[in-house]
């Protein structure tokens, strides 16, 4: 069996750079650690941490595909990130013009969480501590 320690990062492709770092940076609160331009891909690469923790990774290609979101398709499903109050939470998305899904009860942990969708249309679930 492989002996994991944790997550290390996840990798996104953006269709616009700069809209996602500013999401990713402007509203969620991440910090860019390093920003390359990779000229033998023509692509962005943009290392992102949350507390000290190198946590994301942005790319950009020329003309990727679309992501295939809605009807769900096979592979990853969604990012989660911890709160400590989602009611706050949502009340800062939308203040920026964030749409945000109403707050629901995880019915095993009666924990609230609700979705929304960064520039990409990558569905994001906060989840309250």
């Amino acid at each position: 069996m492989l002996k994991i320690n944790q997550i290390h990062h996840i990798a996104i492709i953006c269709s616009d750079i700069e809209k996602s770092k500013k999401f990713y940076t402007e509203i969620l609160g991440f910090k860019i650690q390093n920003e390359v331009f990779r000229e033998a891909r023509n692509s962005f690469k943009v290392d992102l941490s949350m507390n000290g923790s190198y946590l994301i990774e942005l790319f950009s290609f020329p003309n990727p595909p679309k992501r295939t979101s809605k009807p769900e398709a096979v592979g990853l499903r969604h990012l989660a990130f911890e709160v400590d109050n989602i009611v706050e939470s949502v009340s800062l998305l939308q203040s920026k013009q964030i749409s945000v899904e109403p707050i629901r009860i995880d019915q095993f942990t009666n924990k609230k969480f609700t979705f929304f969708s960064d520039p990409d249309l990558l569905p994001i679930e906060i989840y309250e501590k």
